[in-house]
């Protein structure tokens, strides 16, 4: 994921709502979100060029997304793939300080949110940070930096975040409320844009929640592959929607999953 907020147990009718944006470029093949053959208890998309992931959850009740650390001039393109944090989370049994303290080095910069229902344990994990952060109940929002930074696109999905959950009339309407949300191209004004290093023109570009980089006329080559939302009712289902878009922009019909027993 590139832009994800996440409400952990800040309504009594939903304990845990997710809504994210992936961005890539179109050139990447991925697979939908689906049950994996060769690793069938965890539910997530596919990274086909790496065979990591973005977004992911299991049977037993873990959860990870990720988020690369916009870092221009220090990329390594020899790093192993991020998307295998999720993975590797989604497939261990430790604890997030645990799994942390035995991550491999020479990753490019990343956010690794976790969660285990198992544990009631949340946590921020990246290698940009001195150690794992345990998560507050709450509404947090996450980028390409840390957490919580307050770039315009986290802090106006965190704000939709809020607002569907007071007024959303049920699990499908929330639904419905954030992938619009999630959905919304109106890039930030100048004054409000961050400084991380690409530039001015480049910073409009990657300022909208969802976004579309293309030469006038033509498909985009870089932008927002899919929107997943997750929707977690108290005492019922936890239903998951993932809207992938062409790169022209024309979204797909979407994929659904509901796990009626998730602990």
């Amino acid at each position: 994921m590139c832009l994800a907020a996440f409400a952990l147990n800040a309504h009594p009718r939903f304990p845990l709502v997710i809504a994210a944006n992936r961005d890539e470029f179109f050139a990447r093949t991925a697979a939908p979100m689906a049950w994996w053959t060769d690793r069938p208890q965890i539910l997530a998309g596919r990274d086909l060029s790496a065979g990591g992931t973005w977004f992911g959850v299991t049977r037993a009740g873990r959860l990870a997304l990720l988020t690369n650390v916009r870092e221009p001039g220090r990329q390594n393109p020899a790093a192993p793939s991020r998307g295998a944090l999720v993975v590797d989370w989604l497939t261990s049994e430790l604890d997030a300080p645990a799994f942390a303290r035995q991550l491999a080095e020479g990753y490019n910069g990343f956010n690794l949110v976790t969660g285990d229902l198992a544990r009631n344990a949340w946590h921020w994990l990246s290698n940009r940070a001195p150690a794992p952060v345990p998560l507050a109940p709450g509404i947090h929002a996450l980028s390409n930096a840390a957490l919580d930074t307050p770039w315009p696109k986290t802090t106006g999905l965190r704000a939709a975040l809020a607002e569907a959950l007071t007024d959303a009339s049920g699990a499908d309407d929330l639904t419905e409320r954030l992938l619009a949300a999630l959905a919304d191209p109106t890039p930030a004004a100048d004054a409000d844009l961050p400084d991380t290093g690409v530039g001015l023109a480049r910073e409009r570009l990657l300022s909208p929640r969802f976004i579309r980089i293309a030469e006038p006329g033509a498909p985009a080559v870089y932008g927002t592959r899919c929107a997943t939302v997750l929707v977690r009712e108290a005492g019922g289902a936890t239903h998951l929607v993932e809207r992938s878009y062409a790169a022209d922009g024309a979204a797909l019909p979407p994929v659904r999953h509901t796990l009626p027993r998730w602990p």
